[in-house]
């Protein structure tokens, strides 16, 4: 179970820090901008073509080095991304905007959808992946506000 949830934050964390890192360097907005047909925009100028590539990437490389293989790291972090995309376009419908908060939104797609599709590889039984949808809520929820401290995050949620 740890393992899983250390890819989870790997896959979560990466697009942050890089941010703080690389600041504006290759930071293209994955919709490009793009306003949907209700007139918001349809994911919001902090998912990026950047965060998503180097959350792939970091947890395939996390994968490989715990021994999991890359390929269950690329799952993993691309689903999880898949999870964070899909919790973007809501909350843009929602009207909340980038890097806006919506509690329980934020956390449980983005390891719910990678935790469900990859169970069998991980080893997992369905109460552990609830367990750790739970526990990877609240550290990010901690993990959030050390990088507002730290001066990482730009945005407290």
């Amino acid at each position: 179970m740890l393992e899983a949830l250390l890819l989870l934050l790997f896959a979560n964390g990466t697009p942050v820090v890089a941010g703080k890192f690389l600041r504006n360097h290759g930071d293209w907005p994955l919709d490009f901008h793009y306003i949907a047909i209700d007139g918001k925009p349809l994911l919001g100028k902090s998912k990026t073509i950047r965060g998503i590539l180097l959350a792939v990437i970091a947890t395939m490389l996390m994968a490989e080095f715990l021994g999991l293989g890359w390929r269950l790291g690329m799952s993993i972090g691309s689903l999880s991304m898949a999870g964070d995309l899909f919790s973007s376009f809501i909350k843009r419908r929602l009207g909340i905007p980038s890097s806006g908060q919506a509690q329980g939104l934020d956390q449980v797609p983005e390891a719910l959808l990678p935790l469900a599709v990859c169970i069998t590889p991980l080893g997992l039984q369905w109460h552990e992946v609830l367990i750790l949808v739970g526990v990877f809520w609240v550290l990010e929820a901690l993990l959030s506000r050390m990088f507002l401290s730290l001066n990482i995050r730009k945005h407290s949620w």
